[in-house]
């Protein structure tokens, strides 16, 4: 069997992957600065159980931080691994940690085996919650 390769094609496609790479990268970096600036325009919801919000996790990150925006949905570093719900107990423990409420205060609306969950927090209206999430 004889393989023949348009060498023309094969490079275009290469560069143009690569590029679509570079500008995919570059426009990430861009909201991910935009979004720290903003995090207070999330979305939040009042509920009879109290404010919901929308987070995008990134498990096994160097560090335990809100990295940007996603979309509507806050983006959350976690250091902990996703496996036996151990980024789900560490994002209930950054939120209550960073909004200075009980751990009980916090919980995983929807979303416990996905990347993009739904926060619920008692006790704190949306405006609250939005003051608290400010940088």
């Amino acid at each position: 069997m004889i393989l023949v390769f348009d060498l023309d094609f094969d490079f275009r496609l290469i560069l143009t992957l690569i590029l679509g790479q570079i500008l995919i990268f570059k426009s990430d970096v861009n909201r991910t600065e935009q979004g720290v600036r903003s995090t207070s325009m999330t979305a939040n919801q009042n509920s009879p159980t109290g404010t919901t919000f929308a987070v995008k996790v990134h498990p096994r990150a160097k560090k335990n931080a809100i990295t940007g925006k996603v979309g509507d949905s806050l983006k959350l570093s976690l250091t902990a691994p996703p496996a036996d719900g151990k980024a789900n107990a560490a994002c209930i423990d950054f939120f209550a940690k960073l909004l200075n409420l009980p751990r009980s205060s916090v919980t995983i609306a929807a979303g416990h085996a996905s990347r993009n969950k739904v926060i619920r927090v008692s006790g704190l209206s949306a405006e609250e919650l939005r003051q608290r999430l400010q940088f």
